[in-house]
């Protein structure tokens, strides 16, 4: 969902970053999925709207990665493109780290609405947990997605079959600004391949907090 003070700024930054990457050695990879309702830490992004999503990434080889992501909103008069880099690690035990930043943009039709997070993920076997502090945003002024806002999650991951997972993740989102409505989420995927079928739950009030399901697919192929 959304990030820099300029988006003229995160694509220079973006933009440099990959070139300078591209001179060495390292992949490219895309993707490309579809969604009948974008779901972002367990609220819709789109009014309910379905969306077209792909992005490129960039994986040096070494755990230095970095990466553009986009999807449609609000049927489509409307977009959010994300530019990210990160560097993931081993600190043994079994334990994996991912450090990284990302720049949420809106470039049309969410004026003031672009934000930044650092973020911090491990996992350990079928395990994961995370954090993510928004460190900019275009307008502080508003409940939600100012600086200080945090969020947190665990997941755990099952293999119900051969090919077919479950995933059931917790989420907690705890705005800076008092006028803010934190909320927590949950969210049950059960995917197999390209596919994914998934129950989304929050504690909003109103339409807001009404559950959806959601129903989408994705694939990612080499450049």
């Amino acid at each position: 969902m959304k990030t820099m003070k300029s988006v003229a700024l995160s694509t220079v930054v973006a933009a440099s970053m990959l070139a300078s990457f591209s001179a060495q050695a390292g992949s490219f990879s895309s993707n490309i999925g579809v969604t009948n309702n974008y779901i972002y830490r367990g609220v819709t992004q789109g009014s309910d709207d379905s969306a077209v999503q792909g992005g490129i990434d960039y994986d040096h080889g070494n755990g230095i990665y970095a990466g553009t992501w986009i999807s449609s909103l609000g049927g489509g008069n409307q977009y959010e493109q994300d530019w990210y880099f990160g560097y993931n690690f081993s600190v043994g035990g079994g334990v994996d780290l991912d450090v990284g930043y990302i720049m949420y943009t809106y470039p049309v039709g969410n004026a003031n609405a672009d934000f930044d997070e650092l973020y911090v993920n491990a996992t350990y076997q079928n395990f994961g947990a995370g954090i993510a502090l928004t460190l900019g945003s275009d307008d502080d002024t508003t409940a939600e997605f100012s600086d200080g806002d945090l969020y947190l999650y665990v997941s755990a991951e099952f293999e119900l079959k051969k090919d077919v997972t479950l995933t059931v993740l917790y989420g907690d989102y705890d705005f800076d600004n008092a006028a803010g409505a934190d909320y927590s989420h949950i969210q049950l995927a059960l995917a197999k391949g390209d596919f994914t079928f998934a129950y989304e739950s929050n504690d909003l009030s109103g339409a807001a907090g009404d559950a959806r399901v959601t129903v989408s697919w994705g694939q990612s192929f080499d450049l």
